[in-house]
């Protein structure tokens, strides 16, 4: 019995790592750009740190550390005379999470693909369709936009495991967010939720939930020269209590994060971006620090 209520917090803490490492805060994504713009984007991230699990299981020492790589793609188009955006991101994890019942130690590690990402994105204020040479006239104005993100169940998953790097679910979120240039400096922010499909096959047969979770998150930077950025960054997000056969967990979050991202310009075309975050504070959950980079390419279209 001790053992699969470590395994179950163990689950947890994966599934909690896996949100450090996808926790979203990234700055100036409602910023404008031009039509016709393609990025491809070969990321890592590297997640480390312990987990807080409610208080009534008697488990201590859990740690996790999470490997996680990326390959992305987003252009820019029109759409009813507005810039609209579409991506997808192909993600590969590893992670390793143990932790003590008692005296006795668990260890579990998991690799392989995660979950896909796709993503729509539109600005309605101050993102009209314009052709590169045409955005670089304009002025820099006030951008107001939506997203909606999905979160495919194509990672790998296996119902005879209760640690799975997939989620066999499907999850949505809505997003609204704006980007604000003030000189050099800019600011930005977007509130969204997150919503989650049932998982049916959880292991032992069982069902599992997830209520929806709510995301804040705010961004301030400088603009020293294009390209070359540095920006502040925070995060909050509440709900997401999970079930089992539609028994609630009591493992709602209500957590801060904060951390910093530079953005530094190479040759023509690409550009590195380095990102960190660490845990601010929260009711429970993954007190991790996240540190990872990324190498972009961009290229117009002819």
């Amino acid at each position: 019995m001790r053992a699969r209520t470590l395994a179950v917090a163990i689950a947890v803490a994966l599934l909690l790592a896996r949100g450090a490492y996808g926790q979203e805060m990234e700055p100036r994504t409602y910023a404008a750009s031009p039509i016709g713009t393609n990025f491809l984007i070969l990321g890592y991230a590297h997640t480390s740190g312990s987990v807080s699990l409610v208080p009534t299981v008697p488990i201590t020492g859990v740690e996790a550390s999470i490997n996680g790589e990326v390959l992305a793609y987003s252009g820019t188009f029109a759409m009813f005379g507005r810039t609209a955006s579409l991506g997808i991101a192909l993600p590969f994890v590893e992670g390793t999470v143990s932790g003590n019942v008692m005296e006795q130690a668990r260890q579990v590690t998991r690799q392989g693909i995660d979950d896909i990402g796709l993503r729509f994105g539109i600005n309605f204020i101050g993102g009209p369709a314009l052709s590169p040479a045409q955005f670089a006239q304009r002025e820099p104005e006030t951008s107001v936009g939506a997203s909606f993100a999905v979160l495919a169940p194509t990672g790998d998953y296996n119902p005879s495991h209760l640690i799975n790097i997939g989620s066999n679910r499907w999850a949505f979120k809505p997003e609204l967010g704006f980007s604000q240039p003030i000189g050099d400096w800019f600011v930005d922010g977007s509130a969204g939720v997150w919503f989650f499909t049932e998982n049916g096959n959880f292991f032992g047969g069982h069902k599992r939930s997830q209520q929806p979770l709510g995301l804040l998150q705010a961004h301030a930077g400088y603009n020293f020269r294009p390209g070359l950025w540095l920006a502040v960054d925070a995060s909050y997000f509440v709900g997401g209590e999970s079930g089992l056969d539609g028994v609630p967990g009591h493992d709602t979050l209500r957590n801060s994060r904060y951390g910093l991202t530079l953005s530094v310009p190479l040759v023509e075309g690409f550009a590195m971006k380095f990102a960190w975050s660490s845990w601010l504070k929260g009711t429970f959950g993954a007190n991790f620090n996240t540190f990872g980079a990324a190498i972009q390419y961009r290229w117009f279209d002819r």
